[in-house]
């Protein structure tokens, strides 16, 4: 009981963390530092299973990773996901988005299971490396949508797809 109260309280800090500095650093940045954030801890959990450690380190780096995903991945997906899509498309956009996110969290939550009863080590090493992943392809490939207005989004875009057609 004590630790679903932690860790509910812990879900609502971190969640104001990202309310309220969602505009100061942008999306991109919040999503890169929550990636190596959750990584950071999923890393630490498969360590301490590897080493034998159990007790207080391996339940703090699940709440380090808990506290980095509510300040960026938990909430700011949602506004990315609101502002990144031109007006063209972002009804269904949006519906894409939105059921892969699903789909994904349907898969993560049916597998988890299994991978840590094969291997704890294992899972949490994947899923670092995952949180790892999703850092880089943020960086190399998420716009920032900080201060950007949805007609800058649309022209973004548009720039964006003029140079690939460009490329030979």
């Amino acid at each position: 009981m004590v630790q679903t109260v932690i860790m509910g309280i812990i879900n609502i800090l971190f969640t104001l963390v990202a309310i309220f500095t969602v505009d100061r650093f942008g999306r991109k940045h919040l999503l890169i530092i929550g990636s190596i954030g959750m990584a950071v801890g999923a890393f630490c959990v498969a360590l301490c299973d590897h080493m034998g450690i159990k007790g207080i380190i391996p339940v703090l780096s699940v709440i380090v990773y808990a506290a980095f995903f509510m300040m960026s991945w938990g909430p700011i997906c949602w506004v990315l996901i609101a502002e990144i899509f031109p007006n063209t498309i972002r009804g269904k956009a949006v519906a894409i988005a939105v059921a892969f996110q699903w789909v994904f969290n349907y898969l993560v939550s049916s597998t988890f299971p299994a991978l840590y009863d094969f291997s704890p080590m294992f899972a949490y090493s994947l899923y670092g490396i995952i949180c790892l992943l999703s850092a880089l392809f943020v960086w190399k490939s998420v716009p920032e949508t900080k201060g950007k207005t949805l007609e800058d989004m649309t022209a973004l875009w548009k720039k964006h797809s003029d140079q690939k057609l460009k490329r030979p």
